[in-house]
């Protein structure tokens, strides 16, 4: 089955991967080809972005209409495109580092904005293709190349961010639960406003050797123990979930006022009614 829709959905010329062995942004890729499979995605009436970094690989890998766009900008290229198109599919693709550092006004605002786009962010804790720097993601005394005596500062949590930004549909999932993932992808593709997923993602190469994780299978078993599905959650003091991933689908909304419909309808007020 993967073997089909990887030659259905992937550039295959520009395999081999370019990711570290252990890396679970392949994983993530392969469970993008399933939920592309399953909402049955039109390849010529989708685009998909990406910006800098590891994460942004995934839209060179894939045979659609794709951007390559600058560092923390992807949003804002989507945001473009998506007010002059509304007969195309947007997705973007991002890193922790590429979404929320140089990218974070821009993912805040396209949150709040309520545009129809799907943002996925492959959430691995670290700035790997540079080098192993911490990302605004990087967990509380965890290592890396710039905190080689821990990381002071406190995380992010991206899903409350994009939540508290007004995003209507909010999900996260781990490399470790594949069925999962492919599920939230698929939901937020078919989703009508800004969709937003965060997959939690190993580098084993950048992270986890730094932080006395002895192999990629250790990443993935961590995260299946520290992983609450949402519901349990909700049952769970904060205390409890302290240190611990919450999974599932965390908000959708099913009242939907797009920007980009706004502005259409404004656009042909002001034209009277002309195309």
């Amino acid at each position: 089955m993967i073997g089909e829709l990887v030659k259905r959905y992937l550039r295959m010329d520009r395999l081999p991967h370019m990711w570290c062995p252990g890396c679970g942004h392949g994983i993530a890729l392969g469970a993008l080809l399933r939920a592309f499979d399953r909402v049955k995605i039109d390849k010529d009436r989708t685009v998909i972005l990406s910006g800098i970094g590891c994460a942004s690989r995934v839209v060179g890998y894939l045979d659609f209409s794709t951007v390559h766009t600058t560092h923390g900008r992807a949003l804002a290229f989507a945001t473009g495109l998506r007010l002059v198109r509304d007969d195309v599919k947007v997705i973007v693709i991002m890193g922790d580092g590429d979404a929320l550092a140089i990218g974070g006004n821009h993912f805040i605002h396209a949150c709040r904005r309520n545009i129809d786009i799907t943002a996925i962010v492959l959430n691995n804790q670290i700035y790997g293709m540079t080098g192993g720097q911490s990302s605004p993601t990087t967990p509380q005394s965890m290592l890396s190349t710039t905190t080689p005596y821990g990381n002071f500062a406190r995380a992010f949590d991206f899903c409350n961010l994009a939540i508290g930004a007004g995003a209507t549909y909010v999900a996260r999932a781990t490399t470790y639960h594949v069925s999962l993932m492919t599920e939230l992808y698929a939901s937020a593709i078919k989703h009508h406003g800004f969709s937003f997923v965060e997959t939690f993602t190993q580098c084993p190469v950048n992270y986890g050797r730094r932080n006395k994780f002895p192999d990629p299978a250790s990443m993935l078993k961590y995260m299946k123990d520290i992983s609450v599905p949402f519901k349990v959650a909700q049952n769970m003091g904060s205390d409890e979930l302290q240190g611990k991933i919450v999974i599932g689908e965390l908000i959708k909304e099913k009242e939907d006022v797009e920007l980009n419909k706004v502005v259409r309808e404004r656009i042909m007020k002001f034209r009277g009614g002309a195309q």
